[in-house]
């Protein structure tokens, strides 16, 4: 049998839990395989978006192509992929997956187990992948090796006795993980006669170059001046440049079967670029596309409005940028009676959200307003109609619908023993009902079905302050479930401010109307007539703050003399008073808006 040109290619994906030292140990690899000289080693080398360092974690999935000169005398071509961790970032897992034949699992060796480790395993075995353990910081005082990898056995079922002890801060053990990537997963299959088929697997703007687009050839070859297609928006081009990141960004002439590197080709719309579409050949056509990746679906949603509403039109180009590097994240236009002009967003989750209204804060000076997060609902009416309701303002009247579906997820948290009570306590309280129970060595593993609603405010930020940080939690949406959900409206003197209206459990309204009430009313400066702050379902006021009015003593330069003088001047503050409050306009600063809606029990 003669040998593949590609039998010397190696795909591979690192898969972690946040904080095991993914990007870490991608920086050895690439150190150790001479992919940067030592002046351009910085840390987290594949991190390189501001947020990403700042914050210490991996959010857009990084390529890059090394060369290893293995044990046996040949050279190997690896082409690494570093993934997210983060449970919002998986989709851009799942992209990178479906480009590699196999994973690097890397468990932290003091740590263990963890909810996301799991998830991102069976994303990868899903993909079919070969999968080889690394155990990571093994130069910790706490590490356990040994009980690791029975751990590993135990919960996710893999051989971990072959596991490679690493540790990728000092470089320990780096030469046995690239032979075992040599010697334990496969290389790709593919037919370099066949027709084009490539895979795209991402794609961002470059301001110089216009669209740059991440693929990996399945068959056939990819040369400089092929007319493509994309098969799913059958938008045309010519490439015009073909290279691979090792890290740098290097030209080469053509990519084989296999092979992963990028290509510009003069495109300006990156909607043309979609990602998980089928690139092929103009001429010759390959019979059917790949299967792609199921598009993102958007949980959370919230409104993002400019401070200032000049700066609509900078705000819509702003968000046509991102979306050109994240293909899911979603917005459409929406007016606000209090906030006037702006965006409709879906995000994969709280962190997601988060990150886009820094990034956009902070890649184009802008400054948002965000309106309280709330997920989607579905309605059916009376008639028989069903509706997906985006946002609470734009609730139909009550007597119009039959019954609220909301969605509801399957929550695994892992925790240590001694937090299990606070953290059972905590899904309790959210209306959650608990299905299964273990243990996998101290540490519990509970699982629990949970409505969306009641984890997209701060679900994580309790768990994390329960759990000292220790406690680690994934989810996937399960189903909708109809449930007793009434809109729980704020009305400030007797307006209601629309951006603050929010969908409840019934049971929960009152908790939660107090508080909001409560928060408003240290956040709204007094003004010269005293503002009723209500909460209010339909029609019934289910909670009441005041804010004083500010006064003026106007009988401080009457000192003795008749009372009814005093009475005459105080009867005309009086009036008014009556009269300002009637015409009188509340002005509810920014501060409080973005303050009221970062709600937290």
């Amino acid at each position: 049998m003669t040998a593949h040109p590609f039998d010397n290619i190696r795909n591979f994906s690192i898969v972690a839990h946040i904080d095991h030292g993914k990007s870490t140990l991608a920086d050895r690899l690439i150190q150790y395989c001479g992919g940067l000289t030592e002046r351009e080693m910085v840390e987290q080398v594949l991190d390189n978006m501001d947020i990403e360092r700042e914050r210490g974690i991996t959010i857009k999935a990084q390529t890059v192509r090394l060369a290893y000169k293995a044990k046996d005398g040949k050279t190997y071509v690896l082409n690494l992929m570093d993934t997210p961790g983060h449970v919002d970032f998986a989709y851009e897992v799942s992209r990178s997956l479906a480009a590699c034949e196999g994973s690097l699992l890397v468990v932290d060796a003091s740590q263990g187990v963890e909810a996301q480790t799991l998830a991102n395993v069976y994303q990868a075995l899903d993909a079919g992948h070969e999968i080889v353990p690394v155990l990571n910081k093994v130069d910790l005082p706490a590490a356990e090796p040994d009980r690791i990898k029975t751990q590993i056995e135990e919960v996710i079922g893999l051989d971990a006795q072959h596991a490679v002890p690493i540790s990728a801060k000092t470089g320990l053990n780096i030469d046995q993980v690239l032979e075992a990537i040599v010697t334990r997963l496969p290389p790709p299959k593919g037919d370099e006669k066949a027709p084009l088929k490539a895979m795209l697997v991402d794609s961002w703007y470059d301001a110089y170059l216009g669209v740059v687009v991440l693929v990996r050839v399945i068959d056939g070859v990819l040369k400089k001046g092929t007319a493509i297609t994309m098969m799913g928006t059958s938008a045309q081009y010519h490439v015009d440049r073909i290279g691979v990141f090792s890290p740098k960004m290097t030209d080469i002439a053509q990519l084989g079967p296999g092979e992963v590197g990028f290509i510009t080709a003069q495109i300006k719309q990156v909607s043309d670029t979609r990602v998980g579409d089928t690139i092929t050949e103009t001429k010759r056509e390959c019979a059917e596309a790949l299967p792609g990746f199921k598009p993102a679906q958007p949980v959370v949603f919230c409104g993002l409005f400019p401070v200032d509403a000049a700066q609509f039109e900078d705000l819509r180009a702003a968000m046509g940028k991102l979306r050109l590097n994240d293909a899911s994240f979603s917005f459409e236009m929406e007016t606000s009676a209090a906030l006037g002009f702006g965006f409709r967003c879906g995000f994969l989750g709280l962190l997601h959200l988060e990150i886009i209204q820094e990034r956009l804060s902070r890649e184009f000076n802008l400054d948002l307003i965000a309106t309280a997060p709330s997920v989607i609902y579905q309605l059916r009416l009376t008639d028989g109609t069903e509706i997906d309701l985006h946002n609470p303002a734009d609730m139909p009247d009550v007597m119009k619908i039959e019954e609220i579906a909301e969605p509801w997820i399957r929550a695994t948290i892992m925790t240590p023993d001694e937090y299990l009570g606070g953290v059972l306590k905590l899904c309790q309280d959210r209306r959650g009902e608990q299905v299964d129970l273990n243990y996998v060595g101290t540490r519990a593993m509970v699982t629990y079905d949970l409505p969306l609603n009641e984890v997209v405010f701060d679900f994580y930020d309790r768990l994390k302050s329960i759990s000292k940080g220790y406690a680690s939690f994934d989810y996937h949406i399960t189903e909708y479930r109809p449930g007793d959900l009434v809109k729980m409206s704020i009305l400030v003197n007797a307006e209601p401010v629309d951006a603050l209206s929010m969908l409840v459990h019934r049971t929960r309204a009152e908790m939660r109307g107090r508080a909001m009430c409560e928060k408003l009313k240290d956040l709204i400066p007094q003004h010269l007539f005293q503002i009723p702050i209500q909460a209010a379902i339909g029609g019934k006021i289910i909670a009441r703050e005041t804010i004083r009015a500010l006064r003026k003593d106007v009988t401080a330069k009457c000192y003795g003399g008749d009372i009814s003088r005093k009475r005459k001047l105080l009867d005309k503050q009086k009036e008014g008073k009556k009269r300002m409050r009637q015409f009188g306009k509340v002005e509810i600063p920014q501060e409080a808006f973005i303050a009221a809606l970062k709600m937290d029990s």
